[in-house]
């Protein structure tokens, strides 16, 4: 950056156009890639994403909201876009607007959607996610109106390798889907998140809807570069203040963190109001000059502390990294998830507005 921000996203769409051409060669010629891009792309831009996927071979779109589906429609997203989550009637009235396909799984939402003309829906069977969808089978058959263009169901484990509930939701799935087409045989079928997708072909059917991945983030938390996907977010800030302590000298809410010796603490201006969290006080790192700093102290609503070490090499107005790279010291959402017992979709999603973001080719 030529001046420093305080709080800087760098979003590189090319990453995400690379990710989804990744996916793409995952799937048959016949399976279609839907990018999900809601919470606003993970955090790194709904349209931006939008964009960089159906440019890398997405043919679909999916969002959570009514809401996020209008917003792609004004951002000038003219393909297939599908609300996955639950809405009231006027989301309903929105979502059809828009020329979404909502998903539906009981016969007041079919009539619902269908007293408003023109709406496409897809049936959601419950086989093991516990959340939206019906689980009875031949209530699902019996939604089966011509405004109902697919049927789909949500996988609960797909990212826990070897567990015996996946099989038992891909097998039910793969019986139904089996069963309605017999009379549907034009009906689109959808099931597979990321991991599944990485997990099992036989979970891909006609279209199978990646988020996570889309963004270079793992789906089963480990090292995206291992499955050839390439983290599209970089998060930055600056060395605001360089200052030296003396033993026993304290930085941060609480003191929690004190000098042991003679050393320099750098004041970067980031914090938990932009979504760098709380419970990271005193465990992460950042890169300063190509070199890993740990944070210490607690980390406050606006500013972190990070220890330069008793001899230290940097300045004031020096680039921190926070989420990427600086020459070969990387430090990935994945990490900072570790360290938060979370998930790396929480840590991209969890940037707040107050993180500017700028996109790069």
């Amino acid at each position: 950056m030529t001046a420093p921000e305080r709080a800087l996203a760098v979003i590189d769409s090319g990453a995400i156009e690379r990710n989804c051409l990744r996916l793409r060669q995952l799937l048959g010629p016949d399976t279609t890639l839907c990018a999900v891009v809601k919470a606003d792309g993970y955090g790194h831009g709904a349209a931006t994403a939008a964009r960089a996927a159906l440019t890398g071979g997405a043919g679909w779109l999916a969002v959570a909201t009514a809401a996020e589906a209008g917003e792609l429609r004004r951002a000038g997203v003219e393909e297939r876009i599908l609300v996955m989550g639950a809405l009231t009637e006027p989301e309903l009235r929105d979502a059809v607007a828009a020329g979404a396909d909502v998903v539906a799984w009981s016969p007041e939402l079919v009539a619902a959607a269908r007293s408003l003309g023109g709406a496409r829906l897809h049936v959601k069977l419950d086989t093991g996610m516990g959340r939206l969808g019906t689980k009875d089978t031949e209530l699902a058959r019996s939604l089966l109106s011509p405004e109902v263009v697919g049927v789909m169901t949500h996988f609960a484990t797909a990212d826990e390798l070897g567990d015996d509930h996946f099989p038992a939701q891909l097998e039910r799935f793969s019986e139904f889907v089996a069963q309605v087409r017999a009379d549907r045989p034009d009906l689109i079928a959808h099931a597979a998140n990321s991991a599944a997708t990485f997990r099992e072909p036989a979970a891909h059917f006609d279209m199978v809807r990646c988020g996570v991945a889309v963004y270079g983030l793992d789906p089963m938390q480990a090292d995206p570069l291992a499955r050839d996907l390439e983290p599209a977010l970089s998060l930055e800030s600056w060395v605001a203040a360089l200052r030296r302590f003396e033993p026993g000298d304290s930085a941060g809410y609480g003191r929690r963190w004190r000098a042991a010796g003679r050393t320099w603490v750098a004041t970067v201006p980031i914090g938990y109001g932009d979504g760098w969290r709380r419970g990271l006080s005193g465990d992460c790192d950042v890169l300063i000059r190509g070199r890993r700093r740990p944070i210490v102290g607690t980390v406050s609503m606006d500013n972190v502390t990070v220890d330069a070490g008793s001899d230290p090499d940097l300045e004031v107005g020096d680039t921190v990294t926070l989420i990427g790279a600086q020459g070969p010291e990387r430090i990935l959402a994945e990490e900072v998830a570790r360290r938060l017992g979370t998930i790396n979709y929480e840590i991209t999603c969890g940037l707040s507005p107050r993180v500017r973001r700028v996109t790069v080719p």
